[in-house]
């Protein structure tokens, strides 16, 4: 993978590319590497995208994955410049663990139905509320 982080460093010298105990991106240009991988080539190439794709932060969680979905998306046309394979599973195992994350954040402990999340990023949850006599 040496040869591989070489030439995206070479294509992107404003991204900084370090090792560190597993891949992520640190806005606004930091790549962390993780530990060697099978496919860490995408799991890089979705990193760069997020830097690409200009990802900082995110108010609500449903932004979270979106703009996940979003890295990934622009990872596979990176694979495509760089003739990576694209490992269609591997990615929608990815998106999974956040689908999986939004969906135990969003359930309400109480009853159990599915909270919604204002922008302040509070999550409010229909039944519970009206019981309470929030209108919220």
């Amino acid at each position: 993978m040496n040869d591989f982080v070489l030439k995206l460093e070479n294509d992107y010298p404003d991204l900084r590319f370090k090792a560190g105990k597993k891949f992520a991106f640190r806005p606004p240009r930091t790549i962390i590497l993780g530990p060697k991988k099978p496919k860490d080539e995408m799991l890089v190439l979705h990193e760069v995208a997020h830097a690409l794709c200009g990802h900082k932060d995110f108010r609500v969680d449903v932004e979270r994955v979106r703009m996940e979905c979003e890295a990934w998306g622009k990872a596979k046309e990176l694979a495509q410049i760089y003739g990576i394979e694209v490992d269609e599973e591997m990615i929608q195992n990815e998106l999974d663990t956040y689908r999986d994350w939004l969906h135990q954040k969003s359930r309400c402990r109480a009853c159990g139905l599915t909270r919604f999340q204002t922008t302040d990023g509070r999550y409010h949850c229909p039944r519970c509320n009206e019981l309470l006599g929030q209108t919220k």
